[in-house]
């Protein structure tokens, strides 16, 4: 009798092949690990941080007085005027902002206004830029009557978590390795195998398209995984990378992490359906990745970008991605809290491989 051919066993021999292809590809390694682990390893010893103040301001302040107009002038201080107190409370807790101003009239008479002002132990580098800015600000403003009655600052610390520069690069880097893993390694090897024919001697036997392309993706989403859970470790152990829920954020980051490299691997199809010889690979491949690598939010928050950057960045799938993931790492949110991000990601891919399917080439 004759036995069924086992469609299974031949996409799991694929992907078995195809990831052992790809640990021993040199590029692979390179765009995967090597590359991200630099900079993480740059940034993880540097530390730093950024030249914007993020002060949120309480719903009940008194917003027309001489504090907050010199505030609002300042290149510095980025206001946050519209958000609730319990906002404002989970801003300082989680670091998304340095402080929270609250300015009243004083009923007493001099000074005229009372400043208070919250720092958070989540921001310690950006709330001490604060609080020389506020000191610079209320000086001059005091001195103009050369007594101080303008306003007088009350100062109070709300203890969060540290952020560190290495909470915003990780994120950063691992979103970049799943992007040029799933662009390069997808565009280079089905053209590979489309050029020597290797595609064509699968029509011969009874093996399916889907089989061939189920098995690529298995192998280079389970190198990716392997990539990302050793770039997150390696974070955590070694530059106290922050993952507030502990494996639940681990595992939270390596679902976001397999949705991002089956969408970026949509473009890696799409790259070697256009590309016409393997050296048009890598111009037409960066076409799609450098400007999601500079422009969303790898090094630094797209929030720094000028105003009309903002919307270009903001229509990035990795954008999302990366915002995903600090959310999930930094905050502590679920799949759920960042359904929005993940919803925009699928929307992308979607798109892109409907686009794939109509430019791919099997030969």
């Amino acid at each position: 009798m004759k036995q069924k051919y086992n469609h299974t066993t031949a996409t799991l021999a694929l992907a078995k092949a195809s990831f052992r292809s790809i640990m021993r590809s040199p590029s692979a390694v390179v765009f995967t690990l090597a590359f991200p682990l630099i900079f993480i390893l740059v940034f993880g010893f540097l530390g730093g941080g950024g030249t914007k103040v993020d002060l949120g301001i309480t719903p009940g302040s008194n917003r027309q007085n001489p504090v907050i107009k010199a505030l609002e002038q300042s290149s510095v201080i980025r206001l946050s005027t519209n958000l609730k107190q319990e906002e404002l409370d989970n801003g300082l807790l989680k670091g998304n902002l340095d402080g929270v101003i609250d300015v009243q009239k004083n009923q007493a008479g001099m000074p005229a206004y009372i400043v208070n002002v919250t720092y958070t132990s989540a921001s310690l580098d950006k709330g001490n830029i604060l609080k020389s800015v506020l000191n610079n600000l209320l000086y001059t403003l005091n001195i103009k009557d050369l007594k101080p009655t303008v306003a007088e600052i009350r100062a109070s610390t709300m203890q969060g978590r540290t952020y560190r520069t290495i909470d915003f690069i990780l994120p950063g880097q691992l979103g970049f390795s799943l992007l040029s893993t799933g662009v390069f390694g997808t565009a280079f090897v089905f053209f590979n195998l489309r050029q020597t024919l290797v595609i064509k001697r699968f029509f011969a036997t009874p093996v399916r398209k889907s089989s061939i392309v189920l098995g690529e993706g298995i192998a280079r989403i389970g190198f990716t995984l392997l990539g990302a859970i050793f770039i997150i470790l390696l974070g955590h152990f070694f530059f106290n990378f922050t993952l507030i829920n502990g494996a639940l954020t681990v595992l939270n980051m390596l679902v976001l992490a397999t949705l991002g490299v089956i969408v970026f691997m949509g473009f890696g199809f799409v790259v070697s359906g256009l590309a016409k010889s393997e050296s048009t690979i890598p111009p037409i491949s960066n076409i799609i990745t450098l400007p999601q690598f500079l422009l969303s939010g790898t090094f630094f928050s797209i929030d720094n970008f000028p105003s009309w950057l903002q919307p270009i960045s903001r229509a990035l799938p990795l954008t999302y991605l990366n915002d995903a993931m600090r959310k999930v790492a930094f905050e502590g949110a679920g799949l759920w809290d960042v359904r929005m991000q993940i919803l925009i990601i699928l929307i992308w891919g979607l798109g892109i491989y409907a686009l794939a399917v109509k430019v791919f080439k099997w030969e």
